[in-house]
């Protein structure tokens, strides 16, 4: 016969710990991008402000989904049995998180620029085609 050994982990404590903190994060940042790159879509849409704001609605609701869906992809943790594994554990998920958070802001960002440029040169080819240039 085996004898079974019930030992404690702290797999619990660092789910109920991880999930706050990433939504928290994924929050905090949706927020902070969307409120900031109205001015970017509206510009992008030649200043029609319904197009745009519909528009950021939806690349808002995309980024919370795909980051929120990933925050849950890796949420596994394996056996942590002292709190010294718990602060590693969480470090590195909640770490991993942040950095692909930020190259997912990033990459909105750069996406809201290359709209911007590509308004701008749709916007002087039209005013040239205008004025004969």
């Amino acid at each position: 016969m085996t004898a079974t050994v019930l030992t404690t982990t702290y797999n619990f404590s660092a789910y109920m710990i991880y999930l706050p903190i990433v939504i928290t994060l994924t929050v905090l940042v949706t927020q902070f991008l969307f409120s900031n790159s109205k001015t970017f879509m509206v510009d992008i849409f030649h200043q029609k402000k319904d197009i745009a704001m519909a528009t950021n609605s939806l690349f808002k609701i995309g980024f919370y989904l795909l980051n929120l869906g990933f925050a849950l992809c890796i949420i596994e943790f394996f056996q942590i049995e002292t709190i010294e594994r718990l602060v590693v554990a969480l470090s590195k998920k909640i770490g991993g998180f942040s950095i692909y958070l930020g190259i997912m802001m990033l990459l909105n960002l750069l996406l809201f620029l290359k709209g911007r440029k590509h308004s701008l040169r749709k916007e002087k080819l039209e005013n040239g085609q205008e004025t004969g240039f």
